[in-house]
């Protein structure tokens, strides 16, 4: 997987390209871990994200929790098959999808 990082004063944009498996979920991790101090909207652009797992969502179920503290948290470009997932997971009604 692939993260393109964009910081804009106390905006975050994460642009995620291939998949967000167990492999790649602790990357992502670590870099919300270092960089969501002082964020107050943080932003996942999935239009690149090819497949998304369990330990994938996790990692952005707890940035979720996170901004719920400290600001607002939005996903967008979500495609058909992570929109499937989604929903699956219930989810669809938890993140704010664009």
């Amino acid at each position: 997987m692939t993260i393109k990082k964009t910081r804009d004063g106390d905006s975050l944009t994460l642009e995620l390209q291939g998949r967000l498996d167990v492999n790649s979920a602790p990357e992502l991790k670590e870099l919300l871990d270092s960089e969501l101090s002082g964020v107050t909207a943080l932003v996942f652009d999935l239009k690149e994200l090819e497949f998304i797992s369990s330990a994938g969502i996790r990692v952005i179920t707890a940035a979720q929790k996170q901004m719920n503290k400290q600001g607002s948290m939005k996903i967008k470009n979500v495609n058909s098959i992570i929109t499937e997932i989604f929903k699956l997971t219930g989810l669809i009604n938890v993140f704010d999808i664009e």
